[in-house]
């Protein structure tokens, strides 16, 4: 596939500085472009790059201004960030069009609603009173249990294990070894040992939601584990028994949310946090890499740490860590000259 930056920019609705007629056949990074490749500068740190990228077109910001001679055929957007994603969506999409029919050998159980225009990859399997709605796509090796809900356009890629009684909404993607409705870590103590405790409840996932591969939902114990309209999990998440993850909250890599743990709306959870259990963490709560929060936080909180604390109080405290090793030599200078006075009297 092939597009002038004047054809580009049309979809973008942005404008364009030097030659619209430069042909546009890829993408790369700004600091690894070649002829015919269209990259884009969205953070400032990549700057210097658009004066020596062989990148023939880049997508900068309407009020981006060059300090010195830029050879790239500039687009000028409103997003570039965004009108990056929206382009390689578009391109995903007519490289990768939605399939239809239904490979053999996989097994549709007879009282399971499929829709005709549904695809069904090869060795995935579609359990009892299963529905799955118009235009999704379930990967060869899925498993979909007795009772699922698959919503429309929703995409199941391989090797996805969704287990019975859960309900999956419209235009969602659940990526390669995902598994959603595990049972929830519920053990009781009994005579030294543990009992387990039947989880009885599903998990709900809303529309527009994507999960990432090998992340783990766990059924609720009674009720639902729900992630709301709008998440998007990474990889390799676990979200426990019970748990609410609000709409249009975006959680990093190897995060892990304890049971009943209720997170709101619009929040942004880094990578490898840890929420305890039983916990509200309020609306547009930024959770930085590695924090672990033992309470209840509340809305636009900026989080940082172990044990989490806002930014302010966090800054303050590694200023203070950073003088402990003149501290302590302080410390040890004054124990000498103490003892060294002890002796002279």
């Amino acid at each position: 596939m092939e597009f002038t930056a004047y054809q580009i920019a049309a979809m973008a609705e942005g404008t364009v500085d030097g030659n619209g007629d430069v042909k546009i056949n890829t993408f790369a990074k700004i600091e690894e472009g070649c002829p015919g490749a269209i990259s884009f500068l969205a953070n400032p740190k990549y700057t210097p790059y658009i004066y020596s990228t062989r990148s023939s077109a880049v997508l900068v910001s309407k009020d981006f201004v060059p300090e010195a001679p830029v050879s790239a055929t500039l687009i000028r957007v409103d997003d570039p960030y965004a009108t990056v994603a929206r382009l390689l969506t578009m391109v995903q999409q007519m490289m990768n069009p939605r399939r239809t029919g239904k490979e053999n050998p996989c097994f549709i159980d007879p009282t399971a609603t499929v829709d005709e225009d549904t695809y069904v990859g090869a060795f995935a399997y579609i359990g009892k009173g299963a529905k799955v709605a118009s235009a999704a796509q379930i990967y060869p090796q899925a498993y979909i249990g007795d009772g699922v809900e698959i919503g429309e356009g929703t995409v199941i890629y391989s090797g996805v294990k969704i287990y019975h009684g859960c309900k999956i909404g419209r235009n969602c993607i659940i990526h390669s070894g995902a598994v959603i409705g595990a049972d929830g870590f519920g053990f009781a103590p009994v005579d030294g040992g543990y009992e387990k405790i039947p989880q009885i409840g599903n998990v709900v996932v809303e529309d527009d939601v994507e999960i990432g591969a090998n992340t783990t939902i766990d059924r609720a114990m009674m009720g639902s584990t729900r992630i709301c309209k709008g998440v998007k999990l990474d990889n390799l998440i676990q979200v426990a028994h019970n748990c609410v993850v609000g709409e249009s909250t975006v959680m990093a890599a190897q995060a892990g949310i304890a049971g009943s743990t209720k997170v709101g709306a619009h929040c942004m959870v880094g990578g490898q946090v840890g929420l305890a259990g039983h916990i509200h963490v309020g609306d547009k709560v930024e959770i930085a890499a590695q924090s672990g929060l033992h309470r209840d936080a509340p809305d636009a909180a900026r989080l940082f740490g172990t044990p989490a604390m806002n930014f302010t109080d966090y800054e303050a405290h590694a200023k203070e860590l950073r003088r402990l090793s003149r501290l302590f030599d302080r410390v040890d200078k004054i124990e000498a000259e103490l003892k060294s006075d002890k002796k002279n009297n």
